[in-house]
């Protein structure tokens, strides 16, 4: 069975949450191909391979702030407790749990993402570096120059207008 997962589909569903790169349960499950439940039940039967650095459970007000940066609050809508969390490493501890063919590949795909937004991040954090020492090494009127570069290396803000012209056809 080949399962290929868009890696923009599974960059949406990483987030940052007490200075980790985690995955949420549900989000995990549904590119599993298994039930939310499904997928904790396996993982309560295997937890002593789960410490707390590989998975953890959201704070209420985690949750709400997680729920906020969200234009629909009901995406985990219906639970009775706020979502577990997996980081890189409980979603690789999840591929020796769940072992279906859809998991192995989604998982390798998972992998991949992870791998991927890591050098995204470490070549972002050397070009800051490489920035930052020119800064120090060129007058001060190359300031604007920098402050340019910096806006330009910053992510794109969501849901801003684009600049420029439309050309309408009649």
């Amino acid at each position: 069975m080949n399962v290929t997962v868009p890696i923009e589909v599974i960059e949406e569903k990483i987030f940052l949450i007490r200075g980790d790169k985690v995955m949420l349960d549900s989000d995990l499950a549904k590119l599993y191909g298994v039930e939310t439940k499904v997928l904790l039940q396996v993982v309560k039967r295997n937890i002593d391979r789960f410490p707390p650095d590989f998975m953890f459970q959201l704070t209420n007000q985690e949750l709400a702030i997680l729920r906020s940066q969200f234009v629909t609050s009901s995406q985990w809508g219906g639970r009775r407790y706020p979502p577990y969390a997996f980081s890189e490493q409980g979603v690789a501890m999840l591929s020796s749990v769940l072992r279906s063919p859809q998991a192995v590949q989604v998982n390798i795909e998972i992998m991949r993402t992870f791998v991927r937004l890591r050098r995204i991040l470490a070549s972002h954090a050397d070009l800051a570096h490489k920035l930052e020492a020119l800064e120090k090494k060129y007058d001060i009127q190359f300031r604007s120059v920098f402050d340019a570069i910096r806006q330009l290396m910053a992510p794109p803000v969501k849901g801003e207008k684009q600049i420029g012209f439309r050309v309408e056809k009649e």
